[in-house]
């Protein structure tokens, strides 16, 4: 055992991860996952707020077992390995706020940190702006990071805290066998299924559950984190966790072309968008907000699963701006961006900004 958690902070520890979700997620699109999607947490999380009515656009809802397994495996890893901690009191308003403006930034790109790598790994041309617009938030938050930009302590808090979102993930999944999707039916008790576009797209439910379950478990323990990845190099010059996003890009492109899922171009990829500026736009937005809360949103879950609440926050402030972006008209489309897309853009940049900027203790 000991061994194991050692391997895991070495370079081919988070290498080895990397490459097992890039082999993954593609494979996961193969078995029914929507395209260029075998794994997006924004998008997923998306699904789920569909799923339980906080958003009604049809085509975007179904409760994503991926989602419900990295919380779990990483809570299985973080009980294991003697790590789960529940701790909580850090800003909890200021990430829920940066969680959904995070969500809305994503949506108006299309996708998390990992999916804008497999578009790239599948050909899509549109993700090399996303990646950009990613970076460059990053290197934003750094900036405040330096200025001495601190949302606070957190404290040993209650086990019951760092269990609640763990929990209501196991609840969402008693859920769905309660309720299971009825293929005619858009409805299943209390639950929403899409009978079209990409919420009607989906692995079997079980090998979804186990490749979440795996990563959650294999990325809690190698703290693998796009976000992470990034500030590390800008920050630190330090390349280990940007060894695992390589490995994570290579091996998705590899498994894509033996698959026959590489197509290269920018028109008519799958759930994507051809407005360069707002690609951009977007995820400067979502990398400046994951950058303020200190980790992407697949790092968050996998937190949230070792116990800490204000990554939980963080979470539920995602799953509350993916209903935001879809009633209020913010999220993009393949036609483009939607209606309220490019202020609520420019709205959550202020307002990240605005944390940024007076949330600096002054360093002695």
């Amino acid at each position: 055992m000991g061994k194991l958690k050692n391997f895991f902070s070495t370079s081919w520890g988070i290498i080895s991860v990397g490459a097992f979700i890039g082999m993954l997620a593609p494979l996961l699109q193969k078995l029914g996952n929507p395209g260029n999607m075998g794994i997006c947490v924004a998008c997923f999380e998306r699904d789920i707020a569909g799923a339980i009515g906080i958003h009604r656009a049809a085509v975007v809802q179904y409760m994503r077992p991926e989602i419900i397994g990295f919380v779990l495996g990483a809570l299985i890893a973080a009980y294991i390995f003697k790590e789960f901690r529940s701790r909580t009191g850090s800003a909890p308003v200021v990430r829920f706020v940066l969680g959904v403006f995070a969500m809305i930034g994503a949506l108006v790109f299309l996708g998390c940190p990992w999916r804008a790598l497999l578009r790239l790994a599948a050909g899509d041309g549109n993700a090399i702006f996303g990646l950009l617009g990613l970076v460059g938030g990053v290197w934003i938050g750094t900036l405040f990071l330096k200025g001495g930009y601190n949302l606070g302590r957190t404290e040993k808090t209650h086990t019951s805290v760092g269990w609640l979102l763990p929990l209501i993930m196991l609840g969402f999944l008693v859920l769905m066998f309660i309720f299971p999707q009825i293929k005619w039916d858009p409805k299943s008790g209390i639950l929403f299924y899409s009978l079209k576009g990409p919420g009607a797209m989906h692995a079997p439910l079980i090998i979804s559950l186990a490749a979440g379950l795996a990563i959650g478990f294999l990325a809690q323990r190698s703290r693998f984190c796009t976000m992470g990845a990034f500030r590390d190099i800008i920050l630190f010059r330090q390349a280990h966790l940007f060894m695992g996003l390589l490995a994570f890009l290579a091996f998705a492109f590899a498994t894509n072309l033996l698959l026959g899922q590489f197509h290269p171009g920018f028109a008519k990829q799958p759930v994507a968008h051809t407005m360069t500026l707002w690609n951009f736009g977007g995820m400067v937005m979502a990398g400046l907000a994951f950058a303020l809360a200190g980790g992407c949103p697949g790092r968050q879950l996998f937190l949230a699963g070792e116990g800490d609440g204000d990554a939980a926050v963080f979470v539920v402030g995602m799953i509350s701006g993916a209903a935001f972006a879809h009633n209020f008209g913010l999220a993009s489309s393949p036609n483009g961006v939607g209606p309220h897309g490019i202020a609520a853009v420019i709205i959550g940049l202020l307002v990240c900004l605005f944390i940024g900027f007076t949330m600096r203790k002054k360093i002695a």
